[in-house]
């Protein structure tokens, strides 16, 4: 599979309320998908737990899923700093994987969302992510 794009996404839900990647799961199947749409999920601690396996197509951009990986923190707009950090490591890991993958936010690849309500490529300048 050629990727193209590694996706970042928030969950929506209130920036206080833990979210696993079980809870989302039952959410994508309650919407009629396979199963959870994101490869995978970074909860509020940092941990970063595993969604869809990397050879599986998400679900998680409209015309974009054979093309990209998905990464989704939980929280609406405020992010912990545990999870910028795990974001930074799974991204990077990825980026190893798919050198010529472009990091985005949801938003970048579809102008009617707001998700993940920051500017990825801004703050990929900031860290020194490559590829954004």
């Amino acid at each position: 599979m050629a990727i193209k794009y590694l996706t970042v996404h928030c969950s929506d839900s209130p920036n206080n309320r833990e979210v696993a990647a079980a809870e989302i799961h039952r959410w994508h199947q309650e919407k009629k998908f396979d199963g959870i749409g994101y490869h995978a999920v970074i909860r509020r601690d940092g941990t970063i737990e595993k969604g869809r396996p990397l050879y599986w197509h998400g679900a998680h951009v409209r015309r974009y899923n054979r093309v990209s990986l998905g990464v989704c923190l939980i929280g609406k707009d405020e992010f912990t700093d545990e999870q910028l950090r795990s974001l930074e490591l799974l991204l990077q890991e990825w980026l190893d994987l798919y050198p010529s993958a472009k990091v985005v936010g949801h938003r970048d690849l579809d102008p009617k969302k707001t998700c993940p309500n920051f500017d990825v490529s801004a703050w990929c300048k900031e860290t020194g992510i490559i590829n954004a």
